[in-house]
């Protein structure tokens, strides 16, 4: 096997695991949804399009954005006391004073914010 087929190979396999990741862009993004996530949202779109919640950080020194839904997972990001956030969607993960839920935020960097210390701002987010 040719080292380009191995690479081509690998490629696919992490593309379809879901941990491929290319210019900041997340794994969920696919076809017309780019447009939406970068504010060229066009009315004519159907539904099922992803949509953006927003929530409010109330950590009072601020929140730890990382890169899996776990405490112990790498700091990827900060958001500040008091920042809105976008929020693409909501997972189970590790407990933080018993809260389970964690958010993908979908500011600039997708990483994950434990929902214990994110207000939502109306309605809740869709699961992931």
């Amino acid at each position: 096997m040719s080292l380009r087929t191995a690479f081509v190979r690998r490629l696919g396999i992490a593309a379809a695991c879901g941990g491929l990741v290319v210019g900041g862009a997340s794994p969920a993004l696919a076809g017309d949804d780019w447009d939406d996530h970068h504010g060229n949202h066009d009315s004519s779109h159907d539904s099922s399009h992803a949509r953006y919640y927003k929530g409010r950080i109330s950590a009072p020194g601020g929140l730890n954005l990382r890169d899996k839904p776990t405490r112990s997972s790498s700091v990827i990001g900060f958001a500040e006391y008091g920042e809105v956030v976008s929020i693409f969607c909501k997972t189970p993960g590790q407990s933080v004073q018993g809260n389970t839920l964690w958010y993908l935020l979908a500011d600039g960097t997708w990483a994950w914010g434990a929902a214990r210390y994110i207000d939502n701002i109306g309605a809740s987010p869709r699961w992931c």
